[in-house]
């Protein structure tokens, strides 16, 4: 933990449970004078005051992290990005307003929220009076978009569930044997569900289920973890439809589409905790030093179900290294992003191509690495791969991705893939961003697009992104 200093925060918190300086400071075991020093950010809040803090006050220590203002930070940064022609703000304020007035910067961010959707509302009312046929409705964004940042503001971690899988996985080793035969035999004593397998090519989803005749349908090119990924999905909408729905109540989804899509989702979730029971797989990923693909073969899981299971495991007690998880398509669509800890996708100007993701695809099939650094500063150690899946025979067409995985240096050395790199050099990490829109590196050779935050000068040369630009012989 760097040196922080969370005055503001302090006393927010001190005068919401009515306690004076003196009293606070007779709580924690500090003197008056050494408390007023933190609250006045004279000095910084060091690790011992914290944990102190938060067993006397009962607050979650992650109300103080640097992970929650790095969120902070990049939502206000992407916020602003939408306000071109408002002053720019530089970094250091984005941070102060961060770590010292935290509610200050959720305010404005919800004020961005709602200014965009009535934005949206503006433009949908302007194009049902021109042509009198469009239907008034209220803009609401997509819902894999509502799913996402419900996982996101969980870090991609649900106790409870995670729990209940853990016990399933554990019942299942009792028995011996393949786990996808446990599971089928489960379903069928349990729920009367019958497995059927079926040809590639006659059913256009992996798993279809059929609750009138209790059929449960799957792919015949499973391989025997996607099966059992499959089937255990199955078992978590059968028997934890009351956990799944009460993690629901609470999002505030307002639409069958999206509350099916996040119930899917948080089925997928426990399936996942099934083939990698918590406790299990972190020992396994600490003694392998987080090998992807031994973990892969160990369990009996692809490249990517690994890389998505490690980006969730932050048991409170007893948390892996957190991770940012990520696939995208040669196109740089991003299909799947998560991330148990600060790490902020932006939803502006795309990503970057300078990042080993989009390197994947000139490697396919091979591990790379690479340091970044973003823009604020902070360095990232990235891993990187293609994947591919869904091809059914020759010339037929299939599925391409590359998956990224990536944490902060600080746990670098905790990875096997951190062997033979120099973290302590500056010199090495990639600078990167999170899109051309919002990103301030003026001398990046890979811009696309100015910075929206800065107004372009006549004088300068920009003429790479006027129509006519041509390249350099």
């Amino acid at each position: 933990m760097s040196k922080t200093f969370m005055g503001v925060r302090l006393r927010k918190l001190r005068a919401e449970r009515g306690m004076t300086q003196v009293a606070l400071a007779q709580a924690l075991g500090l003197s008056p004078s050494y408390l007023n020093q933190i609250e006045q950010n004279q000095r910084p809040l060091t690790v011992a005051v914290l944990l102190k803090i938060s067993r006397t006050l009962g607050i979650d220590v992650q109300q103080f992290s640097e992970d929650e203002e790095a969120r902070l930070v990049s939502s206000m940064r992407d916020a602003l990005a939408d306000n071109p022609g408002g002053e720019a703000v530089a970094l250091p304020e984005l941070r102060e307003v961060a770590s010292q007035m935290p509610a200050v910067a959720r305010a404005l961010l919800a004020l961005h929220h709602r200014h965009q959707e009535a934005m949206e509302r503006l433009e949908i009312m302007a194009a049902g009076l021109g042509d009198g046929r469009g239907e008034l409705t209220s803009a609401r964004p997509m819902p894999f978009e509502a799913v996402r940042d419900f996982f996101f503001a969980h870090q991609n971690h649900f106790e409870e569930l995670d729990l209940r899988a853990e016990r399933l996985a554990e019942e299942a080793r009792g028995h011996g044997g393949p786990l996808s035969e446990w599971l089928q035999q489960r379903l069928l004593e349990q729920h009367g569900v019958r497995v059927v397998p079926t040809e590639d090519d006659a059913i256009d989803s992996q798993r279809r289920y059929d609750p009138a005749s209790r059929v449960l349908r799957l792919s015949g090119g499973l391989e025997p973890g996607q099966q059992s990924f499959q089937l255990a999905t199955q078992l978590a909408l059968l028997e934890q439809t009351r956990l799944i729905e009460s993690l629901l109540e609470g999002a505030g989804f307002d639409d069958a589409p999206t509350h099916a899509l996040a119930r899917i989702g948080l089925a997928n979730y426990f399936a996942s905790a099934v083939l990698l029971p918590y406790e299990l797989f972190l020992k396994a990923a600490e003694s392998l030093r987080y090998d992807i693909d031994l973990l892969g073969r160990r369990f009996g899981v692809g490249f990517e179900t690994v890389c998505h299971r490690l980006s969730s495991m932050q048991r409170p007690g007893a948390p892996g290294v957190p991770f940012f998880f990520i696939r995208v398509d040669r196109a740089g669509n991003i299909s799947k992003r998560q991330s148990a800890t600060h790490f902020h996708f932006s939803k502006t100007g795309g990503t970057c191509p300078l990042w080993n993701v989009y390197e994947a695809f000139a490697q396919p099939g091979r591990v790379l690495r690479q340091l970044a650094r973003m823009p604020d500063g902070r360095t990232y150690l990235w891993v990187a791969r293609t994947v591919s899946h869904g091809q059914r025979g020759f010339d037929s067409p299939s599925k391409t991705f590359a998956i990224g995985l990536g944490c902060d240096i600080r746990h670098a050395p905790r990875l096997i893939y951190s062997k033979g790199l120099d973290l302590a050099d500056q010199e090495v990490p990639t600078p990167i961003g999170m899109g051309c829109k919002v990103c301030e590196r003026t001398a990046c050779p890979q811009r696309a697009f100015p910075f929206i935050g800065r107004a372009l000068d006549v004088n300068e040369n920009e003429s790479r992104f006027t129509p006519y630009a041509v390249a350099d012989a």
